[in-house]
């Protein structure tokens, strides 16, 4: 049996979801001979470079590192060749093409945060809580050539409450997933691991998936139950927010970030979308079978607050409406 110290291991990752599992790697005195992350990013007003989450992790633990514009660059195989890495492990990075999964002798498994076959793509946390799901979880799989539908090696299952928003979600896979990678890990030391066909894997239901998000899927839509909307919210918060748009009196409009609703279930003949406010305390928006009292939001160039708080420096009347 090869030990974990001679087993050359290349990690690839980007956000902070993927820094956890690096951590407990490099802590677990694994043999992680190389990182690859992607380029910096301008950020800011001053457009300054910012490194990624694992590039910051990665400097700080004197880890080689790669940042490639292009996976299939020839100077790119070449130096990920050059690290002559046993096993590869992709976390929250980017789909890769055969000639760099299929090089170490160990073959390339991905960590992702769901319950494999269901929500394949790019924000599967997002959308679980998006469709009001009471369970979500991580897997572990090789990858082969179509995204996300490798041989599935381990899972993880959690319940969702209620009253979890992404980001909690997020952060328990997040720590689950740490501890999965190195048993996977583990696993496939031991000649353990018995990899299942993701089409033998019993998944109740039809296959959901977990595309992309961009700023207008994060749209509200009022016309729509209330616990449609609640698990919505809660299914895009903190980051990167489910919006909606205030008319302001004069027939203005700015955009009004929401990120913590309750459920008020109460009959009404109102139009979806109707706003009432006491102007000090309460904000409430109606959906098709009741109203979505409002409990944290943001408007443009502010910080996110709670209503009350809101109020008392922003005057919102019922002349106000939701489009």
């Amino acid at each position: 049996m090869v030990k974990k110290e001679d087993l050359r291991i290349v990690y690839m990752g980007t956000p902070d979801f993927a820094v956890e599992a690096l951590r407990c790697l490099v802590e677990g005195g694994y043999n992680v001979v190389g990182v690859i992350t992607m380029p910096d990013k301008p950020a800011g007003r001053g457009h300054k470079l910012q490194f990624s989450p694992v590039k910051q992790y990665a400097l700080e633990h004197g880890l080689p590192l790669l940042q490639p514009e292009k996976l299939k660059d020839e100077a790119f195989v070449e130096a990920l060749r050059a690290w002559k890495a046993d096993l590869q492990i992709v976390v929250a990075f980017r789909m890769l093409p055969e000639v760099v999964w299929n090089m170490p002798r160990l073959g390339t498994f991905n960590l992702h945060a769901s319950l494999l076959p269901q929500y394949r793509g790019a924000a599967p946390i997002n959308w679980a809580v998006i469709n009001g799901d009471t369970e979500t979880g991580i897997t572990t799989f090789f990858l082969k050539h179509e995204i996300d539908t490798g041989e599935v090696i381990q899972q993880v299952r959690i319940p969702i409450a209620d009253t979890d928003d992404v980001g909690v979600v997020h952060d328990k896979l997040m720590m689950l997933g740490g501890r999965l990678v190195v048993e996977t890990v583990d696993a496939i030391l031991d000649g353990t691991v018995k990899s299942i066909p993701q089409e033998e894997m019993a998944a109740p239901g039809e296959l959901r998936p977990a595309p992309k998000i961009f700023k207008e899927t994060c749209r509200i839509d009022w016309n729509q139950p209330v616990k449609r909307i609640y698990d919505f919210v809660r299914g895009l918060s903190p980051y990167p927010a489910a919006w909606t748009e205030l008319v302001q009196p004069d027939g203005t409009t700015v955009v009004m970030k929401i990120f913590e609703t309750e459920k008020i279930l109460k009959p009404h003949q109102l139009s979806p979308g109707t706003l009432l406010t006491d102007g000090k305390t309460y904000i409430r928006i109606a959906a098709t079978d009741g109203f979505v009292g409002v409990h944290a939001l943001q408007l443009p160039g502010k910080k996110r607050l709670k209503t009350d708080e809101l109020l008392r420096g922003f005057r919102l009347t019922e002349g106000f409406k939701i489009r």
